[in-house]
């Protein structure tokens, strides 16, 4: 049984609303977790994470411009994962339901904040005219409503039958006709046959890209080094790239896993790795060397009993990022050789 110091927890969090704590409670009583387990594996965790971290500070120095997007963001493990749940991305009430409502919070974000960079908006089409890349679009929760505010959209993500179930879908409205494209593919792997086709004629939703939005994806990517090397590449100088994701904290662990995955089983159990998580500062400091300026951190939160999201001012759990590429290059990219062309 859960020990009184996790039901502090969960319960302070949520105590604004009665209904989540009766849930919580009632899960609580009949849940055999361990909380001596859960601080263990949390300890293991956190060791675990200070070797990454060191790991990564050396390979984020050991960059240059004339990497290439050789290593992959793909960990087999979530491709079959996905691969799984591929027929679920548009059951409202199923395994992505929280995605779903997460659109009330996140469409508005985007075209916000494309808006404000954007003043020549079209009336009724507030992205008109703008090339937006998804990636990690699964099923197109995120990527058909960008369409439909007038956004040129290509969609990407390595699982076929996502991308297979994302065309079916949008094939039933004929308005998305022309905005809205889907390749089966890596960020690298586009990033790779952009540059093939570099200089030549391309279709309307390729790159180079005015926003990337990459929305409940980081926590799944084997390599969030080639992951922000390729949106440097792929996005416009002055143009948005779009995060939202989960903070690395003790609350995050508590409740985006231990409540979320193994109590409220309201995503798959194993669907996140607290090790993958990552805080908005390092998040920034991960973007930084690739020209993007943070401009706005938002922290979210999501109601178990009435499935919706809502803002908030607490970061540590959910939070959505938009950073801004530098309108210039920066001084390393400038002298840059042709080679890379």
């Amino acid at each position: 049984m859960y020990s009184k110091k996790f039901g502090r927890i969960l319960l302070g969090f949520y105590s604004h609303n009665t209904n989540v704590s009766s849930v919580i409670k009632r899960r609580l009583a009949t849940c055999p977790f361990s909380w001596s387990s859960a601080c263990k594996h949390r300890k293991q965790l956190l060791q675990r994470t200070t070797i990454v971290s060191s790991e990564r500070s050396v390979l984020l120095c050991q960059m240059s411009s004339t990497q290439s997007a050789s290593n992959t963001t793909v960990d087999p493990e979530e491709v079959r994962r996905f691969q799984a749940l591929a027929s679920k991305w548009w059951d409202e009430q199923g395994e992505f339901a929280a995605l779903h409502s997460l659109n009330d919070l996140r469409v508005p974000f985007i075209r916000d904040n494309l808006m404000s960079l954007h003043r020549e908006c079209q009336p009724g089409r507030p992205l008109g005219g703008l090339k937006i890349l998804d990636v990690g679009c699964g099923g197109g929760l995120l990527t058909e409503p960008l369409a439909r505010l007038g956004g040129h959209v290509l969609g990407v993500d390595p699982v076929e039958n996502s991308i297979s179930l994302a065309r079916l879908h949008s094939s039933s409205d004929p308005e998305l006709g022309g905005r809205l494209r889907y390749r089966a593919c890596t960020v690298e792997e586009l990033l790779g046959s952009e540059e093939d086709v570099r200089g030549e004629e391309k279709e309307a939703g390729e790159g180079p890209f005015d926003a990337v939005v990459a929305s409940e994806v980081v926590e799944h990517l084997a390599d969030l080094e080639t992951f922000a090397f390729c949106c440097g590449h792929l996005i416009k100088p002055g143009g948005s790239l779009f995060i939202t994701t989960i903070n690395k904290t003790n609350l995050s662990y508590a409740l985006a896993i231990v409540a979320a995955e193994q109590i409220l089983r309201i995503v798959p159990q194993g669907t996140h790795d607290w090790d993958k998580f990552i805080s908005p500062a390092d998040l920034e400091r991960l973007l930084e060397p690739h020209g993007f300026s943070v401009l706005t951190v938002r922290g979210m939160l999501y109601n178990p009993v009435t499935g919706s999201w809502c803002w908030s001012d607490n970061t540590e759990i959910n939070y959505a990022l938009h950073a801004v590429k530098a309108a210039e290059e920066p001084p390393h990219r400038q002298a840059e050789p042709e080679g890379r062309a």
